[in-house]
C-alpha cells in the first residue's frame, strides 16, 4: 500500500519554489543574527516566526506578520504575569499545581484575543505564552527572559518579512493582454491547476497582469478549476461564442444562433435519428435544452452535469425569447459522421461554424457543435483587447516544465528581469 502511495506522487510537476527556497534563507539569517547577538536569546523562536511570516502572497505576509506580533504582545504579557507570581508569591514551577495554573492561564490569554478582536492572533499568543512559562528558568531575571522571548520573535517576523518581499528586479508587462488555453493548465486525471501555478497567477495579477483564459468549455466548466484564481477579466468560452465575466456572473458579449436557423437544424438532426442538446441564454443564465436521451453517451453527459449549478437542463423546446449561441450532438461516429456531411454540404450549413471530433469519454462515439460563423477565439479575443485598451495580444503555450510550464512562461514574459538600464528600455 505504501508503495503504491509512493508511486502517485506527483515528481514531474513537483518544483522547489520560491517559497521552498525563502524559508531556508530565513532560518539561516536566524542563525547569523544569532551569532552576531553573541549566541544571546533563542533562534528557535525566530525560526518559528520566519516560517510562519514566509507566505506565497505578499498581503498574507504583512497580515501574518501583524498577527504574530499581537499574539506575542499578548503572550508575554500574560507570561510575565506567570512567572512573577512563581518568583515572588508562590512557588509553583515543575509541580502539579504549575501545571494547573499555565493551563488556566491559557483562558485569560484567549479571551483576551477575542475582547481585541484579534481571534487570528491566538494561536499565536498561546505559543510565546507557552514558551515563557514552560521553558523559563526560576533563577534568572524574569523581565528580562520575557525581553528576550519578544525580540527572539520580533527578530523573526522581520527577518521573514525582509526575505518575503525581497525579489530580483523584474519590470511589469501591463500594457499587453495575456492569454493561455484552459485544457494547457490542468492536469488530466483531476482538472485541477497546480498550486504554484495558482499562486503565481494571483500574485501578477495583484500586479497589474492583464490576464484571461480561452477555452471551448462552457462557463459552467469553468467555476471548479478557476476557483481559486482571482481573475479581474473576463474570459473567452464556448469556443468564442462568448465572453463571460466569472467575477459578475455575467455574459458580456455573445455570438448566437437564430431560432430560424435553429429550427431548420433541429429537423436536419431529428431526421438523421440523432439528439440534440441546445444551449441558449436567458438573461444571465445558461439553459441547455433536449428532448430525448437513448444513447450511453448523451445519457452519461445529461446525469453528470444536471447536478451543477450553474447548469440548468430544461425538457423543453426553446422559447422564442432566449439567446441560442450553439447546439451539440453526440451519437456513434457513423450517425455523426453522416449528419456533418449532411449539414455542412446544406446551404444553411455554409452560414455556420461546424465543428465534429471524437469523443475522448465515450469511445466510439463523436460530437459535433454548431455555433454562429462569427463564433472565434480570435474575434472575442480582440474585442476583449479593445474593452482592455491594449493593442498587444500575447499568448502563452508551452509543452515544457509540465502543468506549471504555462505559469512560467507567463512570467517570463509579464515580468522579464532588468538586468541593466539598456536592457529595461
Amino acid at each position: 500500500m505504501l508503495f503504491k502511495g509512493i508511486m502517485k506522487l506527483d515528481f514531474k510537476n513537483a518544483r522547489i519554489g520560491s517559497r521552498i527556497i525563502k524559508s531556508a534563507v530565513g532560518v539561516m539569517l536566524c542563525y547569523a543574527v544569532y551569532l552576531l547577538r553573541g549566541r544571546s536569546g533563542l533562534p528557535f523562536y525566530s525560526m518559528l516566526a520566519v516560517l510562519w511570516c514566509i507566505q506565497p502572497y505578499t498581503d498574507k505576509s504583512l497580515l501574518m506578520a501583524a498577527q504574530r506580533t499581537v499574539g506575542t504582545l499578548i503572550g508575554a504579557f500574560y507570561g510575565l504575569i506567570t512567572i512573577l507570581i512563581e518568583i515572588y508569591v508562590f512557588p509553583i514551577y515543575e509541580n502539579v499545581a504549575g501545571y494547573l495554573v499555565n493551563a488556566l492561564m491559557l483562558i485569560p490569554v484567549l479571551f483576551t484575543t477575542v475582547v481585541l478582536k484579534k481571534k487570528n492572533a491566538s494561536y499565536f499568543s498561546c505559543v510565546v505564552f507557552l514558551s515563557i512559562t514552560v521553558n523559563h528558568i526560576t533563577d534568572s531575571n524574569p523581565f528580562l527572559f520575557v525581553m528576550n522571548r519578544v525580540i527572539d520573535t520580533f527578530i523573526g517576523i522581520a527577518i521573514g518579512l525582509v526575505v518575503n518581499l525581497a525579489r530580483l528586479p523584474r519590470r511589469k508587462i501591463k500594457d499587453c493582454l495575456f492569454i493561455a488555453e484552459l485544457d494547457d493548465m490542468l492536469s488530466e486525471n483531476t482538472e485541477e491547476l497546480q498550486p504554484y501555478t495558482v499562486v503565481e497567477l494571483n500574485r501578477m495579477i495583484k500586479e497589474g497582469l492583464k490576464f484571461t483564459i480561452v477555452t471551448m468549455r462552457t462557463p459552467a466548466s469553468l467555476m471548479k478549476p478557476l476557483s481559486d484564481i482571482q481573475l479581474n477579466l473576463p474570459v473567452v468560452a464556448m469556443n468564442g461564442a462568448v465572453l463571460y465575466d466569472i467575477k459578475e456572473n455575467s455574459y458580456i458579449r455573445a455570438y448566437v444562433i437564430s431560432q430560424e436557423t435553429c429550427k431548420i437544424l433541429h429537423e436536419m438532426i431529428s431526421s438523421a435519428g440523432v439528439n440534440c442538446f441546445t444551449n441558449a441564454l436567458r438573461g444571465d443564465s445558461l439553459m441547455i435544452y433536449y428532448d430525448k436521451l437513448e444513447n450511453y453517451a448523451e445519457t452519461a453527459i445529461f446525469e453528470t452535469l444536471k447536478k451543477s449549478p450553474y447548469r440548468n437542463y430544461v425538457n423543453l423546446d426553446v422559447p422564442p425569447e432566449d439567446k441560442i449561441i450553439y447546439l451539440m450532438t453526440i451519437d456513434t461516429e457513423e450517425k455523426i459522421s453522416a449528419l456533418y456531411k449532411t449539414i455542412s454540404e446544406s446551404e444553411i450549413g455554409k452560414t455556420l461554424k461546424i465543428l465534429c471530433y471524437p469523443s475522448n469519454d465515450y469511445k466510439g462515439f463523436s460530437y459535433i457543435k454548431i455555433y454562429n460563423k462569427n463564433a472565434d477565439k480570435d474575434y472575442m479575443i480582440k474585442y476583449l483587447s479593445e474593452l482592455c485598451g491594449v493593442q498587444k495580444v500575447i499568448p502563452i503555450k508551452t509543452q515544457k516544465h509540465g502543468l506549471n510550464g504555462i505559469a512560467r512562461e507567463l512570467k517570463r514574459a509579464f515580468e522579464p528581469l532588468v538586468i541593466s538600464k539598456r536592457g529595461a528600455e
